[in-house]
This record gives C-alpha cells, sequence and structure tokens, in this order.
C-alpha cells in the first residue's frame, strides 16, 4: 500500500474512536452505525428505513458531528421542487457596470454529508433530482455543470411504503444507493436506556474525530484490500443466482421477478473491503461478502407478486443463496 502502515493503523483507530463518538448519543444499532460506516468508506450512499421514532434522523446527524465535513439537511415534502435541491439562478447586478446577469445560487446539495430526511415523501420528479448527483458527484443546470466536493455522502431515511402519503422510490434510484439499511425497534435493556438517558438534563457533546482528507485515504484504501480471483468468482456466481431467467435455485425461481445487475456485485465487493479493512484486516474473508449481502441486496431484488401476497423479503432470498451456492475451495 502506498501509504504507510502506521498511518494505516491510525486511519482504523480513527474508525473505532469515531463508532464510540456516535455511540455517546446513539444507544445499541451497533450493526447500523458499522453500515454507514463501510458506505462511508466505500464511496456510496445509504437507504435507512424504519418506522417514525427509531431516531434515524439523529443517528445521521450524530454522523454529521462525528466527521468534520459540512452538512445539510433537506426535508422532503410533496411540495418540494427539484430546484429546492439542487439549486437555481438568480438575476443579479453588476454594480459598476449595470449590467444584469445570472448567478446559480447553490442549492442544499452542495455539502460533504446530506441528509435527505424522509425521502419517500415527495414525488418521483424531485426525488430523480438526486439521480445525477449520486452516481457523477456533479449536478447539471441550465446546460453548466457544477462539481460537488469530495467526499460526498447521501444519507436518505425513508418510513415503510404502506403509510400514508409515501411515495415508493423509482427502482433506478434505489439501485445508486450502496447500501439499504433497515432499522428495527431495541431490545428491552437498550430502550430503557434510552429513556433514561433523553429525558434527563444531560447531554452527550459530539466532536469531531475524522476530516475530509483523511475519509478519503480511508475510500482510497478500501479499494487496495485485496480479494482472491476465487471470491470474485463466488460474488459473480452469488449475484447471476438471483436471477430468475438463469438461476438453478428453486427459492429465487418461486418468488422473484427481476435479480440483481452487475453494480451489486461491485457493491458487494466494494462493501466487504471496506468491512474488512473496518476490521483491521486487508484480505476480503467469505464471511465479509456473505454479511454485507444483506443490505446490498435488499434493494436490488425485486420480488414477484406472490412473494408480496404472501411476505416473502428478499433477505430470505439472500439466506436462500447464501446455503445454496458453493464456498470456492480457497478463500484467500
Amino acid at each position: 500500500m502506498e501509504t504507510s502502515e502506521s498511518n494505516v493503523k491510525n486511519l482504523i483507530g480513527k474508525l473505532s474512536a469515531l463508532k464510540s463518538e456516535i455511540q455517546k448519543v446513539i444507544v445499541g444499532q451497533d450493526l447500523i452505525i458499522e453500515e454507514m460506516l463501510i458506505a462511508l468508506m466505500a464511496g456510496g450512499h445509504c437507504l435507512l428505513e424504519g418506522v417514525p421514532g427509531l431516531a434515524k434522523t439523529l443517528m445521521v446527524k450524530t454522523m454529521s458531528q462525528a466527521l468534520d465535513l459540512s452538512f445539510r439537511r433537506i426535508q422532503f415534502t410533496p411540495d418540494l421542487m427539484p430546484t429546492d435541491i439542487v439549486g437555481t439562478e438568480i438575476l443579479e447586478e453588476d454594480h459598476a457596470t449595470g449590467k444584469r446577469f445570472f448567478k446559480f445560487n447553490k442549492g442544499p446539495l452542495f455539502a460533504n454529508i446530506v441528509l435527505a430526511d424522509e425521502v419517500n415523501r415527495t414525488p418521483p420528479k424531485t426525488q430523480s433530482a438526486l439521480l445525477e448527483a449520486m452516481q457523477e458527484f456533479e449536478v447539471t443546470y441550465g446546460g453548466q455543470t457544477y462539481p460537488l466536493d469530495r467526499p460526498f455522502f447521501i444519507l436518505a431515511t425513508q418510513n415503510p411504503i404502506e403509510q400514508a402519503g409515501t411515495y415508493p422510490l423509482p427502482e433506478a434510484q434505489l439501485d445508486r444507493f450502496l447500501l439499504y439499511i433497515k432499522i428495527g425497534y431495541p431490545t428491552v435493556v437498550e430502550e430503557a436506556k434510552i429513556l433514561s438517558s433523553t429525558t434527563g438534563a444531560k447531554k452527550a457533546t459530539v466532536n469531531p474525530i475524522i476530516g475530509a482528507e483523511d475519509i478519503k485515504q480511508l475510500q482510497s484504501l478500501t479499494r487496495e484490500v485485496s480479494i482472491s480471483d476465487d471470491l470474485i468468482t463466488y460474488v459473480s456466481e452469488f449475484i447471476r443466482a438471483t436471477r430468475p431467467d438463469s438461476t438453478s435455485v428453486p427459492f429465487v425461481k418461486e418468488w422473484v421477478r427481476w435479480g440483481a445487475g452487475p453494480r451489486a456485485g461491485q457493491a458487494l465487493i466494494l462493501t466487504a473491503k471496506a468491512k474488512a479493512l473496518f476490521n483491521g484486516r486487508y484480505a476480503v474473508l467469505m464471511e465479509d461478502l456473505q454479511i454485507m449481502a444483506y443490505p446490498v441486496l435488499r434493494h436490488r431484488v425485486l420480488m414477484n407478486f406472490k412473494a408480496e401476497a404472501e411476505n416473502v423479503s428478499s433477505d430470505q432470498v439472500t439466506d436462500a443463496l447464501v446455503k445454496a451456492i458453493a464456498r470456492p475451495k480457497t478463500e484467500i
């Protein structure tokens, strides 16, 4: 690796400190926090889903406080317009010459971390304003392209789609999210601790742990983590097995309408590399791939009508694939 070994250890140590800093405010949800940090390391975006009141917004805001980066929050509502997100041109006057000209006034999308709060409460036209930014890390307005600052990380929250006043995200936009993370209810012990810590006078102070340059280095290091050819072949077989027309897994044939595309394989390898680095390893293990398969495939495998009627989820498809796809003979 180009970065010195001591610097690598220092960066990995900061990841552990970053997680601890977030946990000053967020009780439990260890896996959720880790997956959010993995997405950041892999240079992708996250979609968080949970019913109201599970601290989705608080989790993102706390993470932004622990990162020394610019942060903006966009509250998505039914009347939000694309220009409210991207920005718009305003007419200005040069006082010296008296000439008028249009100047692009940047919207809240121009930040390192963007919280897209309740993203599925706005219609698809406005949701699609995020597409170019998420994929190309730039915004086009009036024929002019404006690059976004790096690192650029969108954390979107959504309520379950069966709730009133929600619009399902288009498949093309869902695919742009590296991970789809579901947040469940806390345990009995965690809930008691939440009630105790949030109803008193004392508030935890979150300090910035890591900045933009460190994150860029971590993102570069993530791509340098090694993965064997056998594991890459395993990922290819795993992703291809999600497609009903080419799979040999009966569970997939019965319940899946559309399988995952090549972007899912890229996401699985990148996030497995980030997970390995997060745990202080420089090589991907089979377990990294199998654990990350759930948030990677959750929104990329579309279930058929029969599955929706019988509440068969994409996580159950991943379960079936983990059991069905043979492990390679050599994994490192």
